[in-house]
């Protein structure tokens, strides 16, 4: 799985993946997110996401989008995270003319109509309080607001309902123009394309569609600058059939090239049925129904998180944090064996290479790679890196990464901030 990198003269870099798949998808990232925002225009990359949707110049309201993809037998949705934003369309190749026609326009020749931003405002504030009931979900972005207070990385995605009722055609416009530039983004096409002819073929649609995209100042973000000096705990009183909550330590940026045997100390800890976590949370003692283990790593920090659903009584919770935080110092104290290590690449591995069978995830991956670290890295090398983690690699970033300092909590349940106490 060789991709072919190219970029258009005005600085949109271009990713073609050849999997020799029926499918195709076609993905368009940008490097927009929650994390460029301030407290006045919280949510507005979540929105433009929708308002994207909405109608452009030649496809002027959502039911031509829809129809027009549909109608060609197509898949289209688009995400918004805390550092990009991403539009894709799934098709086959015979229609990518006019995949690359609807993607381009709605991204680049956006009406938005003063009509649809204030209908869909109501849409987001019913998203938002969506989230407020799906605690499971909501935990994970109360975490990263303790974690990242202060800073737009610690906002929710969606914004809050008073900043999103707040925006007027003027915020999208601003915020388009600080960020939606092509050297601030990266098109993927990825799944069978056909052979070199038909390659040539796409390549003159992409640059014909996306060649008079104007480059203008770029906005930054505000770096987090790490102070924590001791554990941090957060606990929304609920009236909760659970109780949700997520234990995390900061760890380090995405340019770390521990990042590998991070992945892999996460899948030790929560990843699977097999991992620590489930078997002495939930098959040994019955606490919970859902636990597992993961990282976020952002271009300047990040964290490991363990989140779970657990018994609603606070005896029960306490157990289970004191089983969690004794799992992690076993890892720290070298417990690891060599056949559990080799599980846990064995884990890893397989759910990637699973995951490449679908031409999206291979898009997706290959586009966020190079959108924000500009690497462009293939499965084979990526699964090099994890087969070449050790033992030893796992118990010193263990030690260094779990530490009182570095412990955060955060609980949705109907509990209060006096009925807990996390670290020593």
């Amino acid at each position: 799985m060789t991709p072919q990198v190219f970029t258009l003269k005005n600085g949109l870099q271009v990713i073609f993946v050849d999997t020799k798949s029926t499918s195709l998808t076609t993905i368009l990232l940008v490097g927009a997110g929650s994390r460029y925002e301030n407290e006045k225009n919280n949510g507005i990359a979540h929105f433009f996401e929708h308002m994207a949707f909405k109608g452009s110049k030649k496809y002027p309201n959502s039911f031509l989008i829809s129809s027009t993809i549909e109608g060609i037998g197509g898949i289209f949705n688009a995400f918004t995270s805390k550092d990009h934003t991403g539009y894709w369309i799934k098709s086959t190749l015979d229609h990518f003319e006019t995949v690359i026609d609807v993607i381009s326009d709605m991204v680049l020749n956006p009406i938005l109509s003063g009509e649809e931003i204030e209908r869909e405002k109501g849409v987001i504030v019913e998203e938002i309080n969506m989230y407020e009931d799906m605690p499971q979900r909501r935990v994970g972005e109360l975490f990263e607001g303790l974690l990242y207070k202060g800073n737009p990385l610690g906002y929710d995605i969606a914004g809050t309902k008073e900043t999103v009722q707040s925006f007027d055609r003027l915020t999208f416009v601003e915020y388009i123009k600080n960020l939606y530039h092509p050297e601030n983004a990266v098109l993927v096409v990825a799944g069978g394309l056909g052979d070199k002819s038909q390659i040539s073929n796409l390549k003159s649609q992409i640059n014909s569609k996306f060649e008079n995209w104007k480059n203008d100042k770029h906005l930054s973000f505000k770096p987090i600058i790490e102070s924590q000096t001791k554990p941090q705990m957060l606990i929304k009183y609920k009236k909760t059939e659970q109780a949700h909550f997520s234990l995390g330590f900061r760890a380090f940026s995405f340019k770390d090239n521990r990042k590998y045997a991070l992945n892999v100390l996460s899948a030790i800890l929560g990843g699977g049925m097999s991992s620590r976590l489930f078997i002495q949370v939930r098959e040994r003692r019955g606490l919970c129904y859902y636990i597992s283990t993961g990282s976020e790593l952002y271009s300047d920090c990040g964290n490991i998180v363990t989140q779970a659903g657990v018994t609603n009584d606070l005896g029960k919770v306490k157990e289970a944090i004191k089983i969690i935080l004794e799992e992690h110092q076993k890892i720290a104290d070298r417990e690891t064996t060599k056949n559990e290590l080799k599980r846990a690449k064995e884990l890893i591995k397989g759910r990637f290479l699973l995951s490449l069978e679908d031409s999206a995830n291979v898009a997706s991956s290959f586009g966020v790679k190079k959108l924000l670290q500009n690497k462009v890295e293939t499965p084979e090398e990526i699964i090099k890196k994890i087969e070449n983690v050790t033992v030893d690699e796992i118990t010193n970033l263990a030690k260094e990464a779990f530490t009182q300092e570095k412990l955060n909590f955060a609980m949705i349940g109907p509990f209060k901030e006096g009925d807990l106490q996390i670290g020593k």
